[in-house]
C-alpha cells in the first residue's frame, strides 16, 4: 500500500556541479525536494522506488538498488548509485561499469539517486522504475497499483517535469497550452487528486514535452484508494519549463 510519495523535477541542472555557476538558481526547488524527502522518511516505508521517464526506449524497466548513473554527459565526472547510502563524489564514477546485470540509470532516476544520497537517504532499500513517455494511461495506473502492492508499506519518489514550452527560449519553444496544462497539473499534485492526474492528455503533454506526465500517472494508480493528502511545496518555471515539488502522506 502506498503510504507516501515525493514528486520532484528531474533536470540534471538539480546537481550543482552540472548547474556549475547557475546553481543558486535552483536552490529553491532543492530545498523543496528536501523537504519532500523528510516527508519520505516520516512514513517508515518498507520500499522506495523511485519512478521517472527513460530517455530512450532500451532504459525502460526496473533498476535494483545499486544501480549506477551520472552526469558525465554534463561534463561532470561524479556519478550516484541507487541506494545503498553511497554519498555524492565518494568515488563512484560515471564511467564506471554497472554492477553486473545491471543498466546505467536514465537521467531521471540519476537525478533521484542524487536527491536521495544528498539526503543521506537510509529509511528503506531502493529500487527505481523507468517508464516509456509515450505510457499509455491505463498501462501508467496499473504500473502504478503492481508497485503499491508490493509491500505493506510502499513509498515512491516521482520525477518529472511538466510542459517544456512556457517561453520563447524553453526547450519546445512558446506554446500558449503549456500554461494551462501546467496549472492543471499543479492543482492534481498539490491536492493528491489521482482521478485529475489519470485525465493528463498523452497526445497534449507529448507535444507539450511534459516528460512527468507517465510518472505522475504512476502515482496516481499507486495511491487510488489510499487516501493520501498533498502539498505543492515549490512551483515555478525557470528555463521556460514546469518544475513542481509535491508530498503526499
Amino acid at each position: 500500500m502506498l503510504v507516501a510519495a515525493a514528486v520532484c523535477p528531474a533536470p540534471p541542472l538539480l546537481v550543482p556541479e552540472v548547474a556549475a555557476g547557475a546553481a543558486a538558481e535552483l536552490d529553491g526547488a532543492r530545498t523543496a525536494c528536501s523537504d519532500a524527502l523528510a516527508v519520505l522518511a516520516a512514513s517508515r516505508p518498507g520500499l522506495l522506488v523511485v519512478v521517472g521517464a527513460a530517455s530512450s526506449d532500451d532504459q525502460v524497466g526496473p533498476y535494483p538498488q545499486g544501480s549506477r548513473g551520472g552526469f558525465h554527459g554534463f561534463g561532470v565526472d561524479s556519478g550516484v548509485r541507487l541506494g545503498e547510502g553511497v554519498r555524492p563524489g565518494d568515488g563512484v564514477r560515471s564511467g564506471e561499469e554497472p554492477d553486473a546485470g545491471t543498466r546505467p540509470l536514465p537521467p531521471a532516476l540519476a537525478v533521484g539517486a542524487w536527491l536521495l544520497d544528498h539526503a543521506r537517504w537510509g529509511a528503506a532499500p531502493v529500487e527505481g522504475l523507468a517508464v516509456a513517455h509515450s505510457l499509455e494511461t491505463g498501462e501508467a495506473l496499473r504500473a502504478g497499483r503492481d508497485l503499491a502492492a508490493r509491500e505493506d508499506r510502499v513509498a515512491l519518489l516521482v520525477m518529472g517535469d511538466g510542459s517544456a514550452c512556457r517561453t520563447l527560449k524553453a526547450p519546445g519553444y512558446l506554446d500558449e497550452r503549456a500554461g494551462a496544462f501546467d496549472t492543471a497539473a499543479a492543482a492534481a499534485l498539490a491536492t493528491a487528486d489521482t482521478a485529475a492526474l489519470a485525465g493528463l492528455d498523452v497526445t497534449l503533454a507529448a507535444e507539450l514535452q511534459a516528460a512527468g506526465r507517465a510518472p505522475w500517472q504512476v502515482l496516481a494508480g499507486a495511491a487510488e484508494g489510499a487516501g493520501l493528502d498533498g502539498r505543492l511545496l515549490y512551483e515555478d518555471a525557470p528555463y521556460g519549463v514546469g518544475y513542481f515539488v509535491a508530498a503526499w502522506s
